[in-house]
């Protein structure tokens, strides 16, 4: 029997996601029209013999509980919300936890970071890990950046034969390796004993007047991972699957753009087809699209709007005459009036686009010809400190009047805009 534990963090997680993670975790947040961690969940279907998903957090419990339901209706697995006291860190929930992830006596479990989005080879990862007859504690999910990139993850050094990690460097300041850390394992029951031996060292250690953090609050990648390597016990599986980190609102366009490619090899009925609504078999012209598009069944798009390619439209949306869409999300019962331009950006919920306005960021992917190419990690400023180029983003119940151009901008709630803006913050 199998388990998966889920890593979601907290609230005070997820600043640079801002102002899309201010309304809604961040874990929760529509990207190819489903949460980010429904696909976690729907690659741990697709394992066999697992039978729980935990997922662990310091989100308030009524935040997830409405996510966990529908879940739970959804998928024939037990899913189950555990709420930290305190954040823990990323391996601190994960030993708080301890007894309801050996509850039932599990072979192993996998651990998946909720801020990754990938083609998740669980079954695979799961099949090497098994394959080292017990050697093996903890095998992670590896890829290959570039040098420039690298610095950015946790690097590693893998013996070519074995698979054994020789040599693990939580962010170093200097190029280490081009393989990193992915923030997906599978792990064995035993991993608890050290986890065990942190928790009591630093409780031994913890001193109550000058200890700035919880005694229970341990860090998956530096205390455990690190001093794991060159033990023979750590192992890494180099895949070449798609893979990115969601840390900003940029990566969420990203990853949408892989998703609904992936779609077309796993869910191809989410999909819209081209010029026809996929929920009605009657032939009903909705608009033009161009692959890959998806459209939620309770949003009402103009037939003469062209969406895509990289589109998703989340429910109760209005697309009024003519609007054209390219490599965007728009949420929740947005509206965007007649012949409006949207590309590359993000429309928040509620918000509303006015006639002939126009909403265009700037792509922020190294290369979206590489099915596994990584993100950049680009501050939000220049050392000017003019905003970088990225895409625009507009927080729920935003208004843009009719005949307005909104050009790489971040626009906070609830703002009203009375003129067009240029690479600029709107508070």
């Amino acid at each position: 029997m199998l388990k998966a534990v889920i890593l979601i963090g907290g609230p005070q997680k997820g600043t640079r996601f801002r102002p899309l993670s201010l309304d809604i975790p961040k874990p929760l947040f529509p990207v190819a029209g489903r949460p980010i961690i429904q696909f976690h969940i729907e690659a741990c279907m697709q394992v066999k013999n697992l039978k729980e998903i935990l997922i662990i957090g310091a989100n308030p419990a009524p935040q997830m509980e409405a996510f966990v339901k529908e879940m739970q209706t959804i998928y024939d697995v037990s899913i189950r919300y555990l709420q930290e006291f305190t954040t823990l860190g990323t391996a601190g929930g994960m030993y708080h936890f301890r007894d309801q992830i050996r509850a039932g006596n599990p072979t192993a479990f996998f651990v998946l970071n909720g801020d990754v989005c990938a083609d998740f080879p669980l079954q695979q990862l799961h099949d090497f890990h098994m394959s080292k007859n017990k050697e093996a504690e903890i095998t992670m999910m590896s890829t290959e950046a570039t040098k420039l990139q690298s610095i950015h993850y946790g690097c590693l050094v893998i013996d070519g034969e074995t698979g054994a990690v020789n040599h693990y460097v939580e962010k170093p300041s200097s190029y280490v390796s081009t393989f990193i850390n992915c923030g997906v394992y599978i792990t064995s029951i035993e991993i608890f004993s050290r986890m065990a031996a942190v928790f009591h060292s630093r409780q031994q250690n913890f001193n109550n007047l000058n200890g700035s953090r919880d005694q229970g609050h341990i860090q998956w990648e530096r205390e455990i991972i690190t001093p794991m390597a060159g033990t023979g016990k750590l192992f890494a599986l180099p895949v070449t699957n798609w893979w990115s980190q969601i840390k900003t609102a940029g990566a969420a366009i990203y990853a949408n753009r892989h998703y609904l490619e992936l779609y077309r090899r796993t869910h191809v009925e989410r999909l819209a087809n081209t010029g026809f609504k996929m929920t009605e078999n009657d032939g009903t012209l909705i608009c033009n699209i161009i692959q890959n598009v998806y459209i939620h069944p309770s949003a009402n798009v103009h037939p003469t709007a062209t969406l895509g390619p990289n589109v998703s439209i989340g429910p109760g949306v209005t697309v009024g005459k003519g609007v054209r869409l390219r490599e965007s999300i728009v949420l929740d019962n947005a509206v965007i009036e007649d012949h409006s331009l949207i590309l590359h950006a993000i429309v928040g919920r509620n918000a509303r686009i006015g006639c002939w306005s126009r909403v265009e960021g700037t792509p922020s992917d190294p290369d979206p010809n590489k099915p596994f190419a990584k993100m950049e990690n680009l501050p939000l400023f220049d050392n000017n400190g003019k905003l970088n180029p990225s895409i625009t983003i507009l927080g729920s119940c935003v208004t843009v009047p009719s005949e307005k151009i909104l050009l790489n901008s971040i626009v906070l709630p609830h703002k009203d805009l009375n003129r067009s803006f240029k690479n600029e913050i709107i508070l």
